[in-house]
């Protein structure tokens, strides 16, 4: 099953500082049909203005990921934990059995992000918080895992410098240059995809059928051998691969 969620059709909500929309289920936005994909329950695009952001709040049993598609996100945490993550770079918190944190856009510019939850496999535990960089070119024509949490079980994937996550799951990137394509294969059929396009035109196909989708919208995958992306745009891709 390949399934396309418009970016037109998702939740929103505007803040005046944020802008934000919801592929899945979140704070105002509900739609009983769109709660989670596997362990996969939120994926946020935000859109953050200058010197704004998210003040100090409490999270805990999620592993949030945080993909920077431009400008800059600054984190600070009860861990005393602090970092700057930069256009796509990826950062990593553990919420485990609580923590406090902020993200803030320091810039003098908009920063834009997805930011992914993903439920923990199990309840618990000490929270962590972890961010690298993942140059683009090292991701051109392949996707490249940027977290992980099991990485010795997808053989299609190289995830050695994949950021560690407590969940079943693959978060993974890759560009592609128009008129080329790049295959996925999950482990087993009954692995839940989520593929976003950050930017870029992409079809989807599983050799008997295929969706197009524009950047920002959702392609909701499962049941699939394999999936073969074609860029019709050059395009930045993610992806969440979870069970």
């Amino acid at each position: 099953m390949i399934e396309l969620r418009p970016f037109n059709t998702l939740g929103s909500a505007s803040h005046g500082w944020l802008d934000a929309h919801h592929h899945f289920s979140f704070a105002g936005y509900h739609d009983p049909a769109r709660m989670n994909w596997g362990a996969l329950r939120v994926w946020n695009d935000d859109r953050i203005a200058p010197n704004s952001g998210f003040p100090t709040h409490p999270h805990s049993d999620m592993e949030i990921i945080t993909y920077v598609r431009t400008g800059a996100i600054t984190h600070r945490d009860s861990m005393g934990n602090e970092g700057r993550t930069e256009a796509g770079d990826v950062q990593v918190m553990s919420a485990g059995n609580g923590v406090q944190h902020s993200e803030w856009n320091a810039e003098d510019e908009e920063t834009t992000l997805f930011q992914l939850w993903i439920i923990p496999s199990e309840r618990g535990g000490q929270p962590g918080w972890g961010a690298r960089k993942f140059p683009k070119g090292e991701r051109s024509g392949q996707f490249v895992a940027l977290a992980s949490g099991a990485a010795n079980d997808v053989a299609a994937n190289d995830d050695s410098g994949a950021l560690p996550i407590r969940t079943d799951a693959e978060v993974l990137g890759a560009t592609v240059k128009a008129g080329t394509s790049v295959t996925y294969t999950p482990r087993d059929a009954s692995r839940h995809l989520y593929l976003v396009p950050a930017t870029g035109k992409i079809r989807v196909e599983d050799g008997t059928d295929g969706v197009g989708a524009n950047a920002r919208d959702g392609v909701a995958i499962t049941g699939e051998d394999s999936i073969t992306i074609t860029a019709l745009e050059d395009s930045e891709l993610v992806l969440v691969d979870a069970a």
